[in-house]
């Protein structure tokens, strides 16, 4: 089962069969090595690519997202990314930077099913229905945001301004 899903995410992902592995075994020595410095210091999100860490942020919230991609644009294409929490707002910018991998701590249904969509294989401790706000009393204000966007691009420029206000 593990070896068809990868074999059909590598197919849509445009990589041939001798690359699949390689491909296959790399993302997950980096999404493992992610994962482990993720729970080791406390972060909030963990960027590795090619068994190396690109970023890492204690920063709560998609605003280390955001700034990852700020500071390394396309180059993190590829990169296996492991963040605290991942709802759809998390999972879009995900999708944006082109990750390989996504491992969450908690992740909300919409983050999971954005992930299958853009067939990124990803994992999550716990499964919620919904990411909260700040104070467990309503939905987050990203996801919110997001709740009516499918396209990546279109959740970047959305989160990046909404952050701006927030500046």
């Amino acid at each position: 089962m593990h070896e068809r899903i990868e074999s059909r995410y590598s197919e849509q992902m445009g990589t041939t069969d001798k690359n699949a592995p390689f491909t296959t075994d790399a993302s997950l020595r980096d999404i493992e090595l992610a994962k482990r410095k993720l729970a080791a210091e406390a972060l909030s999100v963990v960027v590795v690519k090619l068994g190396k860490t690109m970023f890492t942020s204690r920063a709560p919230g998609v605003k280390s997202l955001i700034e990852a991609i700020r500071e390394f644009g396309p180059s993190l294409a590829g990169a296996s990314i492991a963040d605290k929490v991942v709802g759809k707002a998390a999972a879009l910018l995900c999708v944006y930077t082109k990750a390989s991998r996504v491992y969450g701590c908690v992740m909300s249904a919409l983050g999971s099913d954005v992930l299958k969509n853009f067939f990124i294989p990803f994992e999550h401790d716990t499964l919620v229905p919904n990411i909260l706000d700040r104070h467990g009393t309503g939905m987050c204000p990203f996801e919110k945001l997001v709740l009516g966007i499918n396209s990546p691009e279109e959740a970047f420029s959305a989160i990046d301004r909404y952050l701006a206000t927030k500046a």
